[in-house]
């Protein structure tokens, strides 16, 4: 199975589902996205499991939340199993709405619907407005609103779900904005195969998951050490249990910079010696577009004087 080698031969993406989701929405912002068949699926995992079996060329899938951290579901999927890599970000803000069928009141309300993500964005507001509301867990935001447009046979009332959601189900909206964080933003990534490495633009980021040989005093440090006497800078630190046995922890980082940029492949090159594993995730632009700036001594230029100032050392 050959996988696609640039951007162009992305065919079929893949993304959580159903319609209606942010992450199509993400999907959807993407630069590359018009022209390509859009499949939906009902998890991460599916979406994933596809990408890896060759049925899809890539597939968005949410990575972290503003809010609450990143989505064990994606960092997890992406650990474990054959190797994937994150070719694009997207920035999605998030806005909810309360949505039920048609003739239902905010004091009918019983049940609330949605995914746990959501869910913990909207805790504060339910409390006061829908204080006795059970909480009933969804794949998604957007399938809490296809149950309820399906008909009565649901176990919940109402769901929490994204404004566009809420329309195409033709539900009736009984709040909107109900999000507790309104600054809110959820960050997506498109994944593909091993074989597409994004050209460095300067305004990059490098995602790799590290795993300790051992669990000792000092091991988290020994690793970040490898960042910071290079000045790579770290956007996003989390640990993950790894499944092996209490206590076993494997740590999916972000930085600033390209696996081409010198700082950035010598310090994979530092993990690569004390880890027992590292997975690298790919380096990708950041959404942002913001742009590293690597502190004196630090920068490529930095990196090529020292190495031929040592070659000349020795010739």
């Amino acid at each position: 199975m050959t996988p696609p080698r640039s951007p162009d031969e992305l065919h079929r993406i893949g993304y959580l589902g159903p319609r209606g989701t942010f992450t199509q929405m993400a999907l959807e912002a993407w630069e590359g996205a018009a022209g390509r068949e859009h499949v939906p699926y009902g998890s991460v995992d599916a979406a994933l499991s596809a990408l890896r079996s060759g049925d899809l060329d890539a597939a968005m899938v949410p990575i972290e939340n503003s809010v609450e951290g990143g989505v064990s579901a994606t960092l997890d999927a992406l650990a474990t199993g054959d190797p994937l890599v994150v070719i694009g970000e997207v920035l999605v803000p998030i806005t909810f709405v309360l949505c039920a069928r048609e003739g239902l009141s905010l004091s009918e309300i019983r049940a609330v619907g949605t995914h746990s993500h959501a869910w913990a964005q909207v805790r504060g507001w339910m409390g006061e407005n829908l204080p006795d509301a059970v909480y009933v867990p969804t794949l998604s935001t957007a399938a809490s609103a296809v149950a309820l447009a399906a008909g009565p046979d649901t176990p919940f009332d109402a769901g929490v779900c994204a404004p566009v959601a809420a329309a195409q189900e033709g539900l009736t909206v009984l709040a909107e904005d109900i999000g507790d964080n309104h600054g809110a933003v959820t960050r997506f990534v498109l994944v593909a195969r091993p074989g597409i490495l994004p050209t460095p633009t300067g305004a990059d980021k490098t995602t790799v998951v590290l795993f300790q040989r051992t669990d000792h005093s000092g091991g988290l440090l020994e690793l970040l050490e490898q960042f910071a006497v290079r000045g790579v800078n770290l956007t996003r630190l989390e640990s993950r249990p790894t499944g092996a046995a209490m206590g076993s922890y494997c740590f999916s980082i972000d930085v600033e910079g390209h696996v081409a940029d010198a700082r950035v492949g010598e310090s994979l090159m530092g993990l690569r010696r004390v880890c027992a594993d590292v997975r690298f995730l790919g380096s990708y632009p950041r959404a942002d577009g913001i742009r590293a700036q690597p502190h004196q001594g630090t920068g490529d230029a930095d990196f090529a004087a020292a190495r031929a100032w040592l070659d000349g050392l020795t010739t």
